[in-house]
């Protein structure tokens, strides 16, 4: 069963999209498996989904569900940080990981 909805937006295929793509669907294989999906949306290739959604900046993260919406706007390199913020319950017992040291 899915508990996590989310879109990553991104802008083109740069240093920062690619981090953020990879950053995001590592937190959420090693976190959330079987428990999400992930939508990653260009807004170089889909700007009216960004209008509607009202990006402003990317990368942005949008959890959809479970409501209400959450946004995360930026660096997703600290991981256990952004968990906490989409309301990953087990985020409060991990300790602070930051995917850039990862690599």
């Amino acid at each position: 069963m899915l508990e996590y909805k989310f879109e990553l937006y991104v802008a083109g295929d740069g240093i920062r999209s690619r981090t953020a793509i990879e950053t995001l669907i590592r937190m959420c294989k090693e976190r959330l498996a079987g428990r999400h999906e992930l939508e990653v949306i260009d807004v170089l290739v889909y700007p009216e989904r960004a209008e509607s959604a009202k990006i402003l900046a990317t990368p942005t993260l949008l959890r959809r569900e479970p409501t209400p919406s959450i946004r995360i706007i930026g660096d997703l390199t600290l991981t256990t940080s952004v968990l906490a913020k989409l309301g990953v319950p087990e985020a409060a017992m991990l300790p602070e990981l930051d995917a850039r040291k990862d690599s």
